[in-house]
């Protein structure tokens, strides 16, 4: 493929517990698969961006970009642009798209033309694809995270065109759910299935939730950052009745959870009734319940460590540190009703692909 961009792939911040340590493993697993399948849509050049320094020796034929610098995205893409000399690039993090073949990211090479940009998420990007110019790197350096470069690029004049909102785009490792969601429907490359079959996860939860997606008389709770493209999936593809309870989509790459304004309407809720009452009426409005807790986080003004998020997508109560949160998913363990907390990809990409394995799953 001639002016094929580059594969920049980042990878890092890597955790210190148990729990942590899986989820960096399967994305860094889903990121070698992705190389793979690029490699075989003719895209050969891979940069590596990462702040281990461990991982150049075991990586053939890629472009390892290290430094152990106080991490800022944008400087960090700018840096590896200049330093490389790319002029044009597929940029995404380690755990991004892990159902991406070679024919997916040939799609992606191919819409890079006339200074066009390409995104899986206009409004939380994981994947962007652009034409390297002086605006456009300027525009870059300045996003603090990977999920404001789209919008950023967008608002600065730049036609970014969004691929298909469906399970390949949306589907992201950024948590334990994802990891259970991948392990269970069987999704990703051959490194990740080996990963997700040696980590032996317990997803006895999530298959619970299975005959709801395909029965009439069942009803789901989705409650979080879940967009306009993920509640039309749920429309068209589910059988069920859905309860939607949409709510701060976007708040990470437009600051406002970090700038401490994020409001939340079950979080409300929740300060007012407390959260014994709360799991007591949950079963009144649906048979189980999908909760984006970095809503209620955020909410609430809890800057809940790593760890202890995803403990709590776990299930782990005991082990969880911060007070709130470790009530909260202590509740969600006794709950009447299977209930699944996670982050954005749950919302969107998690909840795809359960639906379609319960589909697959019925027909067998």
């Amino acid at each position: 493929m001639a002016g094929a961009p580059a594969l920049v792939v980042f990878h890092g911040g890597a955790g210190a517990s148990a729990i942590e340590r899986t989820v960096d493993a399967a994305r860094l697993a889903a990121a070698l698969d992705a190389i793979t399948a690029a490699r075989a849509a003719g895209i050969q050049r891979v940069i590596l961006v990462t702040d281990d320094a461990a991982l150049g020796p075991k990586l053939e034929g890629v472009e390892v970009d290290v430094s152990t610098a106080p991490y800022h995205f944008g400087r960090r893409l700018a840096g590896a642009v200049r330093v490389h000399g790319l002029s044009s690039v597929i940029c995404m993090g380690a755990g991004s798209v892990p159902f991406f073949g070679p024919d997916d990211f040939a799609a992606v090479a191919s819409r890079l033309e006339d200074g066009r940009a390409v995104t899986n998420n206009l409004f939380s990007s994981d994947l962007v694809a652009f034409a390297v110019s002086d605006e456009t790197l300027a525009v870059a350096e300045r996003c603090g995270r990977d999920n404001s470069l789209a919008r950023a690029l967008k608002d600065a004049g730049t036609d970014v065109g969004a691929l298909p909102r469906n399970v390949a785009t949306q589907m992201d490792i950024d948590s334990p759910s994802d990891v259970a969601v991948l392990a269970l429907t069987g999704g990703g490359g051959k490194r990740l299935r080996k990963h997700l079959d040696l980590a032996a996860l317990d997803t006895s939860r999530y298959e619970a939730t299975l005959p709801l997606f395909t029965n009439r008389e069942a009803q789901i709770i989705a409650a979080g950052r879940v967009g306009s493209h993920a509640w039309g999936y749920l429309e068209r593809e589910t059988a069920c009745r859905v309860r939607l309870i949409a709510e701060e989509r976007g708040m990470e790459a437009d600051g406002r959870a970090e700038g401490g304004v994020a409001r939340s309407l079950l979080g409300f809720y929740l300060d007012a009734v407390g959260a014994e009452r709360f799991f007591a009426v949950l079963p009144e409005l649906g048979d189980a319940a999908f909760i984006d807790t970095r809503v209620l986080l955020a909410h609430k003004g809890i800057a809940a460590s790593r760890e202890d998020r995803f403990l709590s997508d776990a299930g782990e109560w005991e082990r969880i540190g911060e007070p709130w949160l470790r009530e909260f998913t202590q509740k969600t363990a006794e709950a009447r009703i299977p209930v699944l907390l996670g982050g954005h990809s749950l919302m969107s990409g998690g909840l795809m692909a359960l639906n379609e394995y319960a589909w697959a799953r019925s027909e067998r």
